[in-house]
């Protein structure tokens, strides 16, 4: 599994900044759990709860219909967003897919892409996978 950042510039940019210790990243995939009501209760707890926490990235990647409310709860806090998926183009007739720039304009700092379920499930290849990762370059910015 990779999580890759929605802005990939800001993390090659952290990468190569050998001024900067690389932070450990704590990151909750919610898989399809939790409506938005019960993310925006999680997310209520889990932001209480982290408050104090330094010197890590704490990701939460809730679904898809929850992004842009816990985006929206989360500022001003410490936890970073994520989403659990993908596609490859930037735009286009894909029904039911999202575009890196879209999560990023939902408040993405990540994405989750070659987790195994969507290899088992959804018969995600290397290549498939690697075309995402192209994806992110081609938009970033």
């Amino acid at each position: 599994m990779t999580s890759t950042p929605a802005d990939s510039s800001a993390l090659l940019k952290k990468r190569s900044d050998s001024s900067r210790s690389r932070l450990t990243l704590i990151a909750g995939n919610w898989k399809m759990h939790k409506t938005i009501p019960e993310s925006l209760a999680l997310i209520s707890e889990l932001k209480n709860a982290c408050a104090g926490i330094g010197g890590r990235e704490i990701l939460v990647c809730p679904p898809l219909t929850s992004l842009w409310p816990v985006s929206e709860s989360i500022k001003g806090s410490n936890l970073k967003l994520g989403a659990q998926n993908l596609h490859w183009e930037k735009e286009g007739a894909f029904t039911g897919e999202i575009s890196g720039n879209m999560l990023k304009a939902a408040g993405c700092h990540y994405v989750i892409i070659g987790h195994s379920e969507r290899r088992q499930y959804f018969s995600e290849t290397d290549e498939t996978v690697n075309k995402k990762k192209w994806q992110r370059h081609l938009n970033a910015g």
